[in-house]
């Protein structure tokens, strides 16, 4: 499936589900909101309770890690989860790469890491995951280099728009660029983790894949696009990969752990980039600030998965305070839709079909 490389397609039908809160939606969402305003006061890099903070990172001196997705901003405003994760690696000395799309953001994430970490090694690639050729291009580069792989976060993520769009491949643009470039990342970049010591992935996915509805007939979503469960599918399909893939590892004896993990609620630019400020989530973003948390604190579960020795392989870690979207670090319970052994065999297999590669 393939279309002209200059444009994306679209689907000009529109369709939003959820342009309208209720009066009692709308109480409903204060409430949480302000209750976990109440009850999870967060600092950026710690939590209130005394739990796992930014400095409880063990040492990362040695070990080589990928962050896709790492966008800066000045001052770190509304940068994204991986620049977070990215900066906190680097100043426990790890040698990180920061791969994404935007080249100005991403060289800018590097600007302002090395200006906060005097001598950080970190380098930008450019990276388009909705780009299979591009995928192909920076796992060539990554190769080149010569040296293993000790840990790959595989964070980049983009929300659904009102219209379904497609990328250059014909895929989906939240399926392409949040699932099938990971899977087709993590499959090229697997003789690297290999080579790694104590080898991790961590498989970003989200609360909101507990809502998530896989059609296996339909996963380009090209039949009946719902910009809500354009996202969340694809976080649903993180969490099964996540699970199919540490199975994987040690049927064959990889030695690559694989571990999911989600922010909870973060204000980055997911959903001004996303379904756009008029939508549902926008309304919630521009006037419900207590809802979306600071993402350096929201970074935390996902340095946890990454590198604390107490994560476990095919398990599932986030914020473990109120609501799973606040608190320090901690195991959240792995959602039914996520439990399905062959659904997730189901979706490697189709992974494996739509990347074109075959992984463990």
């Amino acid at each position: 499936m393939t279309t002209d490389h200059a444009e994306h397609r679209f689907d000009s039908r529109p369709h939003d589900p959820a342009s309208r809160l209720s009066r009692r939606g709308l109480l409903a969402l204060s409430a949480v909101g302000l209750t976990a305003a109440t009850l999870g006061g967060c600092a950026s890099t710690g939590s209130a309770d005394g739990g796992w903070t930014a400095a409880d990172v063990p040492s990362q001196r040695g070990r080589t890690a990928l962050v896709t997705g790492g966008n800066g901003h000045p001052e770190g405003g509304l940068s994204g989860l991986g620049y977070h994760v990215a900066l906190q690696l680097a100043r426990a000395g790890a040698d990180v790469t920061i791969a994404s799309r935007k080249q100005a953001r991403g060289a800018e994430a590097v600007r302002i890491i090395r200006a906060e970490v005097p001598g950080a090694t970190i380098r930008y690639e450019p990276l388009d995951l909705a780009d299979l050729s591009s995928v192909s291009a920076f796992c060539g580069r990554m190769h080149e280099g010569g040296r293993g792989l000790d840990l790959l976060v595989n964070n980049a993520g983009v929300m659904g728009r009102r219209h379904r769009e497609v990328s250059v491949d014909g895929f989906e643009r939240c399926m392409a660029t949040n699932v099938i470039g990971h899977f087709a990342l993590t499959a090229q970049l697997l003789p690297l983790l290999k080579q790694g010591r104590s080898p991790r992935v961590v498989w970003v996915a989200s609360l909101r894949g507990a809502n998530g509805e896989l059609d296996f007939s339909d996963l380009q979503l090209a039949r009946a696009y719902d910009y809500v469960n354009s996202y969340d599918q694809t976080k649903l399909a993180m969490l099964l990969l996540a699970q199919e893939f540490q199975r994987r590892s040690q049927d064959a004896g990889l030695g690559v752990t694989s571990i999911a993990a989600h922010p909870g609620t973060a204000r980055t630019h997911i959903v001004l980039d996303g379904p756009g400020p008029d939508s549902q989530e926008g309304f919630r973003f521009k006037n419900m600030p207590f809802m979306f948390r600071d993402p350096a604190g929201r970074a935390l579960s996902l340095l946890y998965a990454a590198t604390d020795s107490k994560a476990v392989g095919g398990r599932y870690y986030g914020p473990a305070g109120f609501g799973h979207i606040l608190g320090p670090p901690g195991e959240t319970p792995i959602p039914e839709r996520a439990q399905d052994a062959h659904a997730a065999s189901k979706l490697w297999a189709a992974m494996e079909t739509l990347s074109h590669q075959r992984l463990a």
